[in-house]
């Protein structure tokens, strides 16, 4: 399904919650057998954090075989894309359901060819307490029709806005230290995959 057949709208008319992210990427997954996801930890929230793991509908009946072939050297191509670090930098995670959607979905030979050679996992929020305070409050405060006026209410987050995770720390800051749950788990899954390419 795309993304807006689950959401009601279209990406982009409005922020997603968290909440929203979730149920279109477990649908998304139900719905393709390209798609294979599961839950890697809760932030402090207990918000789910997801990793999506997209490959050939082949590949996903062998994708723990073909996990161990490539930490040995002879395995696909491994990319890890991370959405969203900053909470109310939202693009990243609305455009994680239309990538998903797009890997997920496209019958050109380009994806095909892809998806043959190479597993993409996903990360669609890397901080989703963050996420889902900016969700609310954008979502909250918008007006009927688009206002781009940057002094606009919607535009001007109440503190602690939603950069940051629950307890307003900068998941960016957090790769080497690991304090928080977020980081944790990708760290976990990292090392699981160690993707030759990583985006965040």
């Amino acid at each position: 399904p795309a993304p807006e057949s689950v959401l009601g709208w279209e990406v982009g008319d409005w922020h997603v919650s968290h909440d929203k992210l979730v149920h279109y990427m477990q649908a998304l997954a139900a719905s393709s057998p390209r798609v294979s996801i599961k839950v890697t930890g809760y932030t402090y929230e207990q918000r789910p954090l997801l990793q999506l793991a997209i490959t050939s509908a082949d590949n996903q009946q062998k994708l723990e075989s073909l996990r161990q072939a490539h930490l040995e050297g002879s395995g696909p191509l491994v990319v890890w894309l991370g959405y969203s670090v900053h909470g109310d930098e939202p693009s990243g995670s609305n455009a994680s359901m239309l990538a998903a959607y797009y890997l997920a979905s496209s019958q050109s030979p380009f994806v095909n060819e892809l998806l043959d050679g190479a597993v993409i996992l996903i990360d669609p929020s890397i901080n989703p307490d963050g996420l889902n305070r900016f969700a609310n409050w954008a979502n909250s405060n918008a007006a009927k029709a688009p206002v781009a006026d940057p002094a606009n209410r919607q535009h001007v987050q109440g503190w602690p806005k939603g950069r940051t995770n629950h307890y307003w720390f900068d998941l960016n800051r957090d790769w080497l230290p690991l304090v928080h749950p977020e980081s944790r788990a990708r760290i976990v899954e990292y090392h699981n995959w160690l993707p030759h390419v990583l985006t965040d």
